[in-house]
């Protein structure tokens, strides 16, 4: 969204083309599942007296929109991709499966996973953690717009400390709202270290997967 009310930014987007090149020409293989929030929540449309199941389909279409237009800014830079989603849809995309997303990542290629996990009820934070478990990932990097967990929310609470490092356990027990819990547990019990680090600071990416100290690390 950068600085819009709502929809895509194409700055933000090209910054994001970007930061994802650095890191491919570096030879990492990458593996994307974008939110849809700018463009439709399913959750927000419940709450105003839209049907769930409804609403969180329109949110995983958000996510396909999101998803082909990263794909198209990362083309752009010459970066060769995949779009994977977890429903059908023709012309666009092919349906996700692990042994695909595995042999477009083999080949160089970014592999771009939108829909969510194709069924009502899920967030993009689960969705995440599944495609992370299912193509074996090494870390699930989650990108957001503080530079890590602090122990209350820091654009709220200017006392708010950074954590560099917190176990599933410690976070769990301190009630951090690091993610959807669902996909927390399932990032804890499959051992898929998380790290949460701001994405919109030039540089930040490269210099996680370089592995210095960015963000956050929270692990088992």
């Amino acid at each position: 969204m950068g600085q819009k009310q709502y929809g895509i930014d194409p700055d933000r987007l090209s910054d994001y083309a970007n930061e994802i090149k650095t890191v491919v020409d570096q030879k990492v293989q990458v593996a994307i599942v974008i939110g849809g929030g700018n463009i439709f929540r399913g959750l927000q449309g419940s709450t105003e007296g839209m049907d769930r199941v409804q609403g969180d389909y329109m949110g995983m279409l958000a996510t396909v929109i999101n998803s082909m237009a990263l794909q198209a800014a990362l083309e752009k830079t010459g970066v060769q991709t995949a779009l994977l989603t977890g429903f059908q849809i023709g012309p666009v995309s092919e349906l996700m499966s692990r042994r695909k997303a595995n042999q477009y990542l083999e080949e160089g290629k970014v592999v771009i996973i939108g829909g969510g996990t194709g069924n009502p009820y899920f967030t993009t934070d689960t969705a995440s953690a599944l495609r992370g478990i299912e193509i074996m990932a090494d870390v699930y990097l989650k990108g957001t717009r503080v530079d890590g967990v602090y122990t209350a929310d820091p654009e709220k609470d200017p006392t708010a400390t950074k954590y560099e490092t917190i176990t599933f356990d410690e976070a769990y027990e301190k009630q951090l709202r690091i993610m959807d819990l669902t996909a927390f547990t399932m990032c804890k019990e499959n051992k898929l270290p998380i790290i949460v680090f701001d994405m919109n600071s030039k540089g930040n990416l490269l210099r996680v997967v370089s592995g210095e100290a960015v963000g956050t690390l929270v692990n088992n």
